[in-house]
């Protein structure tokens, strides 16, 4: 089982960068075309040069990638909005 270890570990590479190049959206692709990077990934991903690019050059970096919702992600204990929802509610009272 051990002998198999080097193998896995490049197919889960491989299959991370696959997937994570084609959840990455087009304008966030960095350095090539997104259709470029699948072919590289696709392509080198046996001996680790494509997925290795990939997350070296292509990838969006993190810091710049927005979250999900197009913005900066806030606890909701510290987002405005969702206290003065909380407060409406309160000012509302229980609804029947």
């Amino acid at each position: 089982m051990l002998r198999y270890l080097p193998f896995l570990l490049v197919l889960a590479l491989w299959i991370y960068a696959f997937i994570d190049c084609l959840n990455t959206p087009e304008d966030e692709v960095r350095n090539l075309p997104k259709m470029a990077w699948v072919l590289i990934i696709l392509l080198f991903g046996e001996v680790l040069l494509g997925p290795v690019a990939w997350l070296i050059a292509g990838r969006p970096r993190a810091a710049r990638r927005p979250a999900a919702g197009g913005g900066r992600w806030v606890a909701p204990d510290d987002n405005p909005e969702f206290l003065r929802s909380l407060k409406r509610d309160e000012d509302e009272g229980p609804q029947r």
